[in-house]
């Protein structure tokens, strides 16, 4: 007697899996490569590191899918057709370990609290399947609205340049500078004057006062420039005119077509170039470790492991409308399975100098409208991304891009994050429930003070200072404990299936 094959076990035709792996590839590509940019950056990183940066992500993409798709042994996989990729929710709190230990050095710290909080989300993947009660929709939705509202700030500053540094609004006038420096030496000659020379001059030009610095009054060419404004413009436009009049796969990809597009102008402007491009090699291996021995700081370990928390959260809710859209119906063993390799990929992720790894939404969106069910598609969208992470040229291209290319899609990307906890908060019952808004409203504002005031943990003691300076970690704790002072713990996995069917993007 033959057994049918359930549409997610399906093998389709070689062709057709390479086809659809391509397409589920294409959609999650621009999201893939914009964390090891950000972070890269952030940590200021050379051109080759942030390169090398994108292939070690792109190669963990695929490996962690390949993992989740396929399953291995019975600890890991959920054997659906899911994508793997570095989720968003975890670039705040990178980032302000970056302004804090910059260089090699804090990649190493980063990396340490990438495998603990992996090691850890391993541990917990049984117990957080359990927590669905505790993160109603109020409170995923919050806490992602919260996500794409920060991250809009780095879309930004992509465009016009960052607040501080040499793409300050402002540069230091140059007759200031010079003058203080007239001043510096005089006051040297004061302390120590020449022989036979008198010394009252060293009543007149006291010594420097140590620290003194001039504030900059004169705009600074480097920000802002008009031509740059303009290309992310013509990226932001690209990006709406094909999401409008495009159909089906094109419209899918219009981020990507974007930037693409974004590209060439800025090549055609001689605002891009490709010598690292004809540098890099064609092949070479994702090795771990390239960055140095991780160093595992307790306090980033428990940050991060905050944060992979929420991710764990969202990817259950993920999971089960995969369930659902699929009619492969999601237990409580294959849950703990995919959250398992939710924290294993994690763990490879720091070892191979990357970040960590949730559920692509939009890839689940894809599913549904393709209805293409089978596993292997995303198979064989692993396999692709191991490719591309072993093509060094690839990853040069991308890091060539202009920051203001990457500003142009960075609005869109980071703003549909905040879209999607929007739509999230849209199936929240405010009117019978009013505590709701207070929940909504308070966490809104406890996820601004880091952005807005960044400099308000000054007088706490140091040791805090990772754990309050993520604004999404604030708004975290603030939408969970605020939902069970006035809920209590009344959510349920309906409301999860629900809220992440409304959810097409990370």
């Amino acid at each position: 007697m033959t057994h049918a094959v359930h549409p997610v076990d399906e093998r389709l035709p070689t062709g057709q899996l390479a086809a659809l792996g391509l397409q589920h590839v294409l959609v999650m590509y621009a999201g893939a490569i914009a964390v090891p940019l950000i972070v890269g950056r952030a940590l200021k990183l050379s051109p080759e590191q942030v390169a090398a940066l994108i292939s070690a992500d792109l190669f963990c993409c695929g490996i962690v899918t390949l993992i989740q798709s396929l399953g291995a042994t019975q600890w890991f996989g959920i054997r659906l057709p899911v994508m793997m990729g570095v989720t968003f929710a975890s670039v705040a709190p990178m980032v302000a370990m970056a302004g804090t230990t910059p260089g090699v050095e804090g990649a190493q710290l980063i990396f340490g609290a990438i495998m603990g909080a992996g090691v850890v989300s391993m541990l917990l993947a049984p117990v957080v399947s359990r927590m669905l009660r505790f993160f109603p929709p109020v409170v995923t939705g919050t806490i992602i609205t919260v996500i794409g509202i920060s991250l809009m700030r780095i879309g930004i500053n992509w465009i016009f340049g960052n607040p501080f540094g040499p793409t300050a609004p402002s540069i230091v006038s140059p007759d200031n500078a010079r003058w203080l420096a007239e001043v510096g030496s005089m006051a040297n000659a004061a302390v120590a004057p020449a022989a036979g020379a008198s010394a009252p001059l060293a009543a007149v030009v006291p010594a420097i006062p140590k620290g003194l610095a001039l504030v900059g009054t004169v705009p600074n060419p480097a920000y802002a420039p008009l031509a740059g404004v303009a290309v992310a413009a013509v990226v932001l436009v690209s990006i709406l005119l094909i999401a409008k009049f495009a159909k089906g796969f094109v419209s899918n990809i219009s981020v990507l077509l974007g930037i693409v597009l974004g590209g060439v102008v800025a090549t055609a402007a001689g605002m891009m170039n490709f010598d690292k491009v004809a540098k890099a090699h064609w092949f070479e291996l994702v090795l771990p470790f390239q960055f140095g021995m991780p160093v595992f700081d307790p306090v980033l370990i428990v940050t991060m492991t905050l944060v992979m928390v929420v991710v764990m959260i969202e990817s259950t809710g993920m999971f089960l409308a995969l369930g659902e859209m699929t009619e492969h119906p999601v237990d409580q063993a294959a849950l703990s399975r995919g959250l398992r390799t939710d924290g294993l990929g994690t763990l490879i992720g720091g070892m191979f100098n990357t970040f960590p790894y949730t559920s692509f939404s939009q890839n689940v969106g894809l599913v549904g409208v393709t209805g293409v069910r089978s596993r292997f598609v995303c198979v064989a969208g692993g396999l692709i991304l191991i490719v591309l992470g072993l093509l060094p040229k690839m990853a040069a291209l991308v890091e060539s891009l202009p920051t203001v290319v990457l500003g142009g899609a960075g609005l869109v990307m980071f703003g549909m994050v905040a879209a999607t906890g929007i739509r999230i908060l849209a199936s929240v019952d405010f009117k019978g429930n009013r505590h709701n808004a207070f929940i909504v409203a308070v966490t809104i504002g406890m996820g601004m003070v880091s952005l807005i005031a960044p400099n308000f943990k000054q007088w706490m003691p140091h040791g805090l200072h990772p754990l309050i300076e993520s604004g999404i970690l604030l708004a975290s704790l603030s939408a969970v404990l605020l939902n069970l002072f006035f809920n209590g713990a009344q959510g349920d996995s309906a409301q999860a299936v629900q809220a992440a069917k409304l959810a097409d993007a990370h």
